[in-house]
């Protein structure tokens, strides 16, 4: 059953979840949901009592909820006087922080930058450029615990990803993939394409919050050359 709220419609998936789809154009939308996720605190004061968690994607919020403690009315009551509190307009919405993440785009850490330069006809410089220029925003985290899918890279790179993923892509390593960028935080298989790394650790379990980047923040890439990588890829595996 679905139920509309003025550019936003509510969904139940079985008894659990909840799921909050907003409409409108694809900026305008992230935010919404971005500014949804934020409210969550906000949320769990109005009533919205047995909320587990929050997930967002790029046009949806999903709110996971303990069956045995929630009503669903009161839960939907609670959901739409907080899409009411947001509004419709981009500018009232809350900003968000704005994170450095040091970027090494070297080939050697970067397996598919020589050949993404060498079809665009155009130096590695020349695309560690177009990459770094951006203000990036973390449309949301998964796939793996911390991997944040970033919009806003440049046109000029877009770029499918490969035929037949790699079976093990370094962690920190930062991969192009449609109009997408990201970030691996762990080792893992990957079809993205590598065009840079960082040594910060992106996601840590004994960290709190233990990811990095959450939906919604700002993300600048700040290049560095191979030596500071390596400088810096030593500390964190030392732990500082």
């Amino acid at each position: 059953m679905s139920t509309p709220h003025a550019s936003a419609e509510l969904s139940w998936f079985g008894e659990r979840c909840l799921r909050i789809e907003f409409a409108g154009d694809a900026e305008s939308t992230l935010r919404r949901v971005h500014a949804a996720f934020a409210e969550v605190a906000s949320i769990r004061r109005t009533g919205l009592v047995g909320l587990l968690d929050a997930t967002p994607a790029y046009r949806t919020l999903l709110l996971t909820f303990d069956p045995m403690r929630m009503d669903a009315v009161a839960v939907e009551r609670a959901v739409r006087e907080v899409l009411k509190s947001l509004g419709s307009s981009p500018a009232a919405l809350r900003s968000s922080r704005t994170v450095a993440i040091p970027a090494c785009y070297d080939a050697a850490v970067a397996p598919d930058l020589e050949a993404i330069a060498r079809a665009r006809g155009v130096g590695i410089e020349h695309v560690s450029r177009l990459h770094a220029s951006p203000v990036y925003t973390v449309a949301f985290v998964g796939f793996s615990p911390g991997f944040p899918y970033l919009t806003g890279l440049s046109p000029d790179l877009h770029t499918p990803r490969h035929a037949q993923p790699r079976t093990r892509v370094a962690a920190g390593s930062i991969g192009i993939a449609g109009d997408q960028t990201g970030i691996y935080p762990q080792a893992s298989p990957g079809g993205w394409r590598i065009i840079g790394r960082t040594p910060l650790a992106l996601f840590d379990a004994h960290r709190d919050p233990p990811t990095l980047l959450a939906p919604g923040d700002r993300v600048r890439f700040e290049p560095i050359d191979l030596d500071e990588f390596n400088r810096l890829a030593s500390r964190t595996r030392g732990g500082t």
